[in-house]
């Protein structure tokens, strides 16, 4: 019985260089920003390598769901098994709003100078991560505030 349970589900483990944010046993479900657009992973999926895009990560365990933040990075699946190896990646819950909102700030001021290409896309892209993060920060915190209604 054993062995047919765990072919339902995954394992998931998101590594930075600074941690491990997760190593997590039966996860049922693995949503992931890739640089292909989003993947679904459920068990039994065929082995992948990807690289990632910043975004969200969802986790799903049956009816339970975690978001986590990760930037750029590589994903791999093999074995109901999912490595996600991220440049960065914080959980929804653990995003500083503040910090989050001065990113944005800071982005917003570099998008309004006069700048070259790459400038710009670096402007650019870190408007993108700033507000993916306060958006899954402020998700977090509705979530938290209903759950103790």
């Amino acid at each position: 019985m054993a062995t047919q349970s765990a072919t339902r589900s995954l394992s998931l483990e998101i590594i930075t260089a600074e941690r491990i944010v997760l190593s997590e046993e039966m996860v049922t479900s693995v949503r992931v920003p890739s640089a292909e657009g989003v993947v679904g992973i459920l068990p039994r999926h065929a082995p992948l390598m990807t690289t990632l895009a910043p975004g969200e990560l969802i986790m799903r365990r049956g009816e339970d769901e975690e978001s986590f933040f990760v930037t750029g990075g590589y994903l791999e699946v093999r074995n109901n098994h999912i490595a996600v190896l991220a440049d960065a990646s914080e959980r929804a819950e653990e995003i500083d709003i503040t910090r989050a909102e001065e990113a944005r700030n800071r982005a917003e001021a570099a998008l309004k100078e006069k700048r070259d290409g790459a400038e710009l896309a670096a402007a650019e892209a870190a408007m993108r991560r700033a507000l993916i993060r306060l958006r899954l920060a402020q998700q977090a915190r509705r979530r938290r505030g209903s759950s103790r209604a």
